[in-house]
């Protein structure tokens, strides 16, 4: 009988859990196609997360319900082909596991048959605990994310910071302790008081992973599409950009179609 050798990932979820011991910061970077998870992995980023915001920057959707989870097999596929070292994270979209977790142990079932991901990422606390024991029962790696949740906009009606109020902020710290509990191997928590954020990494023995968090967390994630200056219109306070690739990527676009109309291109030098 023939045995298929298979490439094993550098960073596991073990890994993962000896860089917050250590001290080493997690880098963490949403990815939704096989080109740019190739270029981010071979820069050395830790974890790739297979966001529901692709229903944003990739579909154009206003916010990130639309998106099913056909769409983010499609994009977690991709991904994972693109990726030699990165664990590769997913989120399980809106509607995939709330309230269900029978539904949920399925989602996340097909999610990790189907593109090969490592782990699946659930929005929410105490309210999905059935969903993430269920999942984490078939011996898929849950992440969390607490604080802002976007699956839930409608709800909150807001994008602003969440837990400044001392009830929300117990809730969370309360929350993450019954994650942790449950097994989920870090929690990825958005747009919360810095202090709030260093309190859960402190008291937590999983990594945190922040998102206009502070810097007193276990690590930091990013929408690469920010990150690079691919969007224009999105400016929270907690985003640096690296690049400013609007610019450049319509500049050569506009210097081709100029170069097109004026004959410039192709050249005979550019043809056979």
């Amino acid at each position: 009988m023939s045995v298929q050798k298979r490439e094993v990932k550098i960073i596991t979820t073990h890994q993962l859990q000896s860089m917050k011991v250590r001290g080493e910061k997690i880098s963490m970077l949403t990815a939704y196609d096989f080109s740019m998870a190739t270029l981010l992995d071979a820069a050395g980023t830790d974890v790739l997360l297979v966001g529901d915001s692709a229903s944003n920057v990739m579909a154009g959707h206003e916010t990130t319900l639309p998106i099913t989870l056909d769409q983010m097999i499609y994009h977690a596929s991709s991904v994972v082909r693109g990726v030699k070292r990165a664990f590769v994270v997913v989120d399980l979209p809106f509607g995939s596991y709330q309230g269900n977790s029978s539904e949920a142990l399925r989602s996340a079932i097909r999610i990790m048959k189907e593109s090969g991901a490592h782990g699946v990422k659930l929005e929410g606390g105490e309210e999905i605990k059935d969903s993430i024991t269920r999942i984490l029962s078939a011996g898929v790696p849950v992440m969390g994310h607490l604080g802002l949740t976007p699956q839930s906009i409608y709800k909150f009606g807001t994008y602003s910071v969440r837990a400044k109020e001392e009830a929300e902020a117990e809730k969370l710290l309360s929350d993450a302790r019954i994650l942790q509990e449950l097994g989920c191997f870090a929690i990825v928590l958005e747009k919360i008081p810095s202090a709030l954020a260093k309190r859960v990494a402190e008291e937590l023995e999983i990594p945190i992973i922040g998102i206009g968090a502070g810097p007193h967390v276990d690590g930091q994630v990013l929408v690469i599409h920010d990150l690079l200056g691919i969007t224009k219109e999105f400016k929270p306070r907690f985003l640096r950009r690296y690049a400013e690739l609007h610019e450049i990527i319509t500049g050569a676009v506009s210097n081709y179609i100029q170069d097109v109309k004026s004959l410039n291109f192709p050249t005979e030098e550019e043809a056979y």
